[in-house]
């Protein structure tokens, strides 16, 4: 049978539903061929204080692994905090929590959000990128590289970068197998965009109100990618 010719190939699909997202996973459980990519909020971002909100971070860290088939994977992008005078090692929490729910992590990638060298304050110069799974391996072979030096464009003061996403959307697509990316907290909607840009469906949550409208109008070009 004859491919599809790629003007015929079906517009791939994005849903972004305005809710709270723990509420929304703790109703709706796994989702068929989903492959979790998603970046949790910090302390600043909810108004809780530091001990709600570490007991709140690894609570929805447990939902968005429980919110994927066991053979799928969840992608975190999550950058350390400094509260108080002490580092807060996101990361850390991510494997903690993972681990917990039954997960193991497939890889630990770096993520440069400020040239290698350069000096920061208040906020580091990198974020974690860490996949994991309750039953995937990982590939021997990884596309990945380990410090991922150029993140790309950044759609929001806080977004993950738009090439350094779509590292982790190409990890779903071509190892894990997935048709659709699941980003229960999808801000601004750099995943989901990413997502459709790179031909698969996109299911994202988002509480804020205008947060949703941006995130369903969200565009990257291949040149962003």
């Amino acid at each position: 049978m004859p491919a599809t010719p790629p003007s015929a190939q079906p517009t791939p699909r994005r849903e972004i539903v305005c809710a709270d997202a723990i509420a929304w996973m703790q109703a709706r459980g796994p989702i068929d061929g989903a492959c979790a990519v998603t970046s949790l909020p910090d302390v600043s971002e909810l108004g809780k204080t530091l001990p709600v909100w570490r007991a709140w971070f690894l609570e929805a860290v447990r939902l968005v692994v429980d919110a994927v088939p066991a053979d799928s994977a969840a992608l975190f992008f999550q950058s350390d905090i400094k509260r108080d005078g002490v580092w807060i090692d996101k990361g850390a929490l991510v494997i903690r929590a993972a681990e917990d729910a039954g997960a193991r992590v497939l890889f630990h990638k770096i993520v440069c959000r400020r040239p290698p060298g350069m000096l920061t304050q208040g906020r580091p110069g990198f974020t974690h990128l860490i996949a994991v799974s309750r039953t995937m391996q990982c590939p021997d072979t990884l596309p990945i590289p380990d410090v991922i030096a150029d993140a790309g464009r950044s759609l929001w003061i806080r977004a993950a970068g738009v090439r350094a996403t779509a590292h982790a959307v190409r990890f779903a697509r071509d190892q894990v197998g997935a048709k659709l990316i699941f980003d229960p907290f999808c801000g601004v909607g750099t995943i989901p965009a990413v997502a459709n840009a790179l031909g698969l469906d996109a299911l994202g949550i988002e509480l804020a109100k205008k947060r949703c409208e941006q995130s369903r109008a969200q565009t990257v070009t291949p040149a962003d990618l």
